[in-house]
């Protein structure tokens, strides 16, 4: 996969506005950027974290109790830090800061439970093209400055669904969404949004790993210039 930003973005849904904006503002130490209005009744705070983006994606409806995704935790390096610090949002999301290159993440990571590691390995290295690094357990695929960590459990989720609470996809921006939707399908991914334009901003996709999580694939006009 050519990413045409080096760093993977994090969503995560709510209901629970100011609470989750004073602590990912406040302990977690993210900077509000600016708000994206998705559609009626649902508004993206979007915070930056070293160039990653946390899309704290605000529903005005309830939203429902399905199941959580794989995406468990995520972590920040923290300058200043000897040693890793959990932390949990108002609405329960694991969040960590960690000392810079503790489990080799310099920026960002974000950690997956997943049900066959076999079959991730195979996805995250055929399909979105990604490098394989060591890890102390499990397995780690670098993109860019982030670092995807990987561990099998027989509990992981599957199949979870967009419209949960918590995290529950990751966003990779490319610069031919159409081209790289295609590949990840050809390499054994799952669609689940055809490619679609949302009006100047951006050209977007959605696929889905062996359990079922949900990836994101942007076309950003800001970044790449063109929706073409």
């Amino acid at each position: 996969m050519k990413l045409a930003k080096p760093r993977v973005d994090i969503g995560l849904n709510t209901n629970n506005l100011e609470a989750m904006l004073a602590f990912w503002q406040g302990e977690a130490g993210v900077k509000f950027d600016h708000i994206l209005p998705i559609r009626k009744g649902m508004k993206q705070h979007r915070h930056d974290a070293l160039g990653s983006v946390v899309k704290l994606n605000h529903h005005a409806e309830p939203l429902p109790d399905t199941p959580p995704s794989g995406y468990v935790e995520l972590l920040i390096a923290r300058a200043g830090l000897t040693a890793p610090k959990s932390l949990r949002d108002p609405d329960g999301n694991a969040v960590m800061l960690v000392p810079a290159g503790t489990f080799g993440i310099t920026q960002i990571g974000i950690r997956l439970k997943v049900r066959d590691l076999a079959a991730h390995r195979r996805f995250y290295a055929e399909g979105l093209g990604l490098t394989e690094e060591p890890a102390q357990q499990g397995a780690a695929f670098r993109a860019g400055e982030t670092l995807l960590l990987l561990e099998q459990s027989p509990d992981a989720p599957s199949d979870a669904a967009m419209d949960g609470k918590g995290w529950r996809y990751v966003t990779f921006q490319v610069f031919k969404v159409d081209e790289e939707h295609q590949r990840v399908l050809q390499r054994g991914g799952r669609e689940a949004l055809k490619p679609t334009t949302l009006g100047t901003t951006a050209r977007i996709s959605m696929v889905r790993d062996p359990d079922g999580n949900w990836i994101e694939l942007s076309q950003r006009a800001s970044i790449t210039g063109s929706l073409e």
